[in-house]
C-alpha cells in the first residue's frame, strides 16, 4: 500500500524544477560460466520471474509502469503536427526511381575536385576514398569494378588471427557477377548512377536474395525463406551498388556491442581488441576498414548510430516511416528504421537518396513531409546554418565516461558558432529515466511477439546466452507495461515538440563511452553488462522511441586513439538539417584523421 504515483500532465510541468538524475544501472555483469549459470536460472519457472522482479523492482521500473497514473493518452507510433519547410533544401520525389533520385542528389553535392584527391602525394593525411572518387576511377578507367581489390581484401580479412568476421554470407562469384555488369555499363558509357559499381554491404537482418537472412541467429533462415530483397535493397541494386553479402551483427539486433558468439565477434578497425558497437558490427567496421564504401543497417536503439560512432564513421537513423522496412526481420515494430552508414556525409546523402521512401502504409498513416537533402551549392545554404537554433542539455551532454567525449563535443560545437553563427540554446530534457523504460518494454515487447512462435516451439534455446538473457527480462512485461509505456511515449513526445518550438537541432555526444574492450571469456559465450548498454544508449533512444530523424558524425579521438561520435537529432521528417550541420561538422574537423589499425586502400592498394 502507499506505492501509488500520479503524475501531472505534460503541459503542467515545471521545467525549471526539474533536476538532472545520473543513470544508475542495477544489474550484474556475467560471462563465462556463471553467465550460462545465470541464463538457466533466468528461464527456470518460478525463480526466473523472482529475478526479472528483482531487476524491475532494483531499476524502478515497476515503479514506473505499475504504480504510477500516467494521464496521457497512448501514442503506439509516433505521431507529428505538420512541420515548417527546411531552407535551402532540394526534395527527392518517393515515387521517382532511386537511380533518379540519387543523380538530383549528386547535382547539390559540394563541388568535386578529382585532382585534389588524386595528386599521388604520398605525404598527405588519411582520408577515406569516397563514393565520387570510384565513380572517378571508373569512368577515367584506373581500375573498373571487376579489378577492384575487394574480392581479396575480403577474403584476406576473413583468414585474420584473430577471427573478426564482417560477413556472416559471402559469395565471391556472386559478387563477381555483379561486378562483371557494371563494369560492363562503363564500358559502354552507360552506368545506372553514381552508385553503379560501388560495394555496400547489407545487414544481416535485412533480405538480400539470394542470401539468407539469419538475423546472425544459427536458426532463422530455417523458417524464413528469403524470396526477393528488401525494398531497401533493390532500391540499391537498381541504382547499380555492388551487394557483398550479409554484414556480421549482434544477434538478432538485441545488443549494443556486437558480440556475437554464433559467428564471432566482429572487431574494431581502430583498436581489434575492442568492440565495434552493435547491433550493426559487421556494417560499421567493414565501412571503417575502407572494404565497403557503405552499408545499410537497422537502428531500433542506436544500432546504427553506436556502431558508426565507435568505428569513426557517419551513421544515419531517418524519420520513423522515412525508409519502407519491408523484407527486414524488424518490418513490424515502431522504433526501427533501416539507414546508411558511410565515411562521409555527402556518401551518406547518397545513399540515402536511393533508399528512402515510405512504404504505401505508414504514407496514409504517418502523413511524411516530401524527403528533402541540402542545397550545398545554394547562398541559402551557408545562411541557414546561421540562423539553427542548437539545443544543449549540459548536464545530460556531460554525463560521459571521459571528458575527452565532452571535451570535443564541446570544441565543435564553439567553432561552429564562430565559424557559421549557430546559436546555442540551452534546454532541460525532463524525464530521461522514463524516456529509457518507455524504450525497453516497446522494443523488448514487440521483438518477444515476434520471437514467440519460434521459442515455444524449442528454437530459443539455439539463441546466445545474452539474447535468452534478454528475452526472459522482456517476457516480465504485462501488456499494461506495453501501454504504459505508450502513454509515456505521448508524454515525452510534447515535451520534446515543445523544446522544438525554441531549437532545430539538439546536439549530444552520440556515446557516453568510447570503444569498450572485448573481455576474452565473452567470445566464446558472450556477456551481458547493462552498464556498458547504459553508457553507449544514454543519448540514443529519443530518436528511436519518439522517430526523430538522427545522425553520428565523426569529431575526433580520445587520449587512447579511440573515435568519438556527435549525435545531431532533428525535427520529424527535418533530415536535410541534420545532415547540412553535420557536412558543417565534418568540414570542422577536417584536421589529419587517424587511419584505422585494420585499413585496406581498396583504390591505391597500400
Amino acid at each position: 500500500m502507499g506505492n501509488k504515483r500520479v503524475m501531472i500532465p505534460a503541459s503542467e510541468v515545471d521545467l525549471t524544477a526539474v533536476n538532472y538524475i545520473p543513470e544508475n544501472i542495477q544489474a550484474p555483469h556475467l560471462t563465462g560460466f556463471w553467465f550460462k549459470f545465470f541464463v538457466k536460472l533466468a528461464e527456470a519457472p518460478g525463480i526466473g520471474s523472482l529475478i526479472m522482479n528483482h531487476l524491475k523492482k532494483e531499476n524502478k521500473i515497476d515503479e514506473m509502469l505499475k504504480y504510477t497514473v500516467i494521464p496521457e493518452v497512448p501514442m503506439f507510433k509516433p505521431e507529428y503536427p505538420p512541420q515548417e519547410p527546411e531552407p535551402a533544401v532540394v526534395s527527392l520525389e518517393e515515387d521517382a526511381k532511386p537511380e533518379e533520385r540519387v543523380n538530383l542528389a549528386l547535382k547539390y553535392l559540394p563541388e568535386y575536385d578529382p585532382a585534389s584527391n588524386w595528386s599521388g602525394d604520398s605525404t598527405a593525411s588519411f582520408r577515406y576514398w569516397k563514393i565520387r572518387d570510384y565513380a572517378y576511377a571508373y569512368r577515367s578507367k584506373f581500375t573498373t569494378p571487376s579489378m577492384a581489390r575487394h574480392f581479396y581484401a575480403i577474403e584476406e580479412f576473413n583468414n585474420k588471427n584473430p577471427t573478426a568476421p564482417l560477413l556472416i554470407s559471402f559469395d565471391p562469384d556472386e559478387v563477381r557477377k555483379q561486378a562483371a555488369a557494371s563494369t560492363q555499363r562503363f564500358q559502354q558509357g552507360n552506368p545506372l548512377s553514381i552508385l553503379d559499381g560501388i560495394f555496400m554491404a547489407i545487414k544481416d537482418d535485412i533480405d538480400c536474395y539470394p542470401h539468407p537472412s539469419k538475423g546472425a541467429t544459427t536458426w532463422m533462415h530455417e523458417v524464413r525463406e528469403v524470396k526477393k530483397d528488401a525494398v531497401s535493397v533493390s532500391r540499391l541494386r537498381s541504382c547499380g551498388a555492388i551487394l557483398v553479402g550479409k554484414a556480421n551483427m549482434h544477434e538478432l539486433g538485441l545488443g549494443t556491442t556486437g558480440n556475437n558468439a554464433n559467428y564471432g565477434t566482429t572487431r574494431n578497425p581502430h583498436d581489434p581488441d575492442r568492440y565495434t558497437g552493435g547491433s550493426s558490427s559487421g556494417p560499421a567496421a567493414i565501412v571503417a576498414s575502407g572494404l565497403c564504401s557503405a552499408a545499410v543497417g537497422t537502428d531500433g536503439g542506436g544500432s546504427v548510430r553506436i556502431p558508426s560512432s565507435l568505428c569513426g564513421v557517419v551513421g544515419l537513423k531517418s524519420t520513423y516511416g522515412r525508409t519502407d522496412m519491408t523484407g527486414s526481420l524488424c518490418d513490424d515494430g515502431t522504433v526501427e528504421i533501416i539507414g546508411p552508414i558511410a565515411t562521409t556525409v555527402e556518401d551518406t546523402i547518397l545513399v540515402y537518396a536511393a533508399i528512402l521512401g515510405s512504404s504505401p502504409a505508414e504514407r496514409i498513416s504517418l502523413r511524411p513531409s516530401v524527403p528533402c537533402i541540402p542545397n550545398f551549392p545554394s547562398q541559402d545554404s551557408s545562411q541557414s546554418l546561421e540562423a539553427l537554433h542548437l539545443g544543449k542539455y549540459t548536464e545530460w551532454f556531460n554525463d560521459v565516461l571521459s571528458t575527452d567525449i565532452s571535451d570535443n563535443c564541446e570544441n565543435v560545437l564553439s567553432r561552429l558558432s564562430e565559424k557559421h553563427g549557430c546559436k546555442m540554446v540551452e534546454i532541460v530534457i525532463p524525464e530521461l529515466h522514463e524516456m529509457r523504460v518507455a524504450h525497453i518494454v516497446s522494443i523488448g515487447s514487440e521483438s518477444l511477439c515476434s520471437l514467440n512462435p519460434d521459442c515455444y516451439e524449442g528454437r530459443g534455446a539455439r539463441l546466445t546466452y545474452d539474447t535468452r538473457t534478454n528475452l526472459a527480462f522482456f517476457r516480465s512485461f504485462t501488456a499494461a507495461d506495453y501501454v504504459a509505456a505508450q502513454r509515456l511515449r505521448r508524454r515525452l513526445m510534447y515535451f520534446h515538440m515543445e523544446i522544438f518550438k525554441k531549437v532545430d537541432i539538439i546536439v549530444t555526444p552520440t556515446t557516453g563511452m568510447t570503444a569498450p574492450r572485448i573481455p576474452p571469456s565473452a567470445l566464446k559465450v558472450g556477456e551481458t553488462d547493462l552498464h556498458i548498454s547504459g553508457d553507449l544508449m544514454r543519448f540514443i533512444i529519443t530518436a528511436n522511441l519518439l522517430g526523430f530523424p538522427a545522425v553520428t558524425v565523426p569529431v575526433g579521438y580520445d587520449n587512447q586513439g579511440l573515435p568519438i561520435g556527435m549525435q545531431l537529432i532533428g525535427r520529424p521528417w527535418c533530415e536535410a538539417s541534420i545532415l547540412r550541420l553535420a557536412a558543417a561538422i565534418e568540414e570542422t574537423c577536417a584536421e589529419p584523421k587517424k587511419k584505422p589499425l585494420q585499413y585496406y586502400d581498396i583504390l591505391k592498394g597500400n
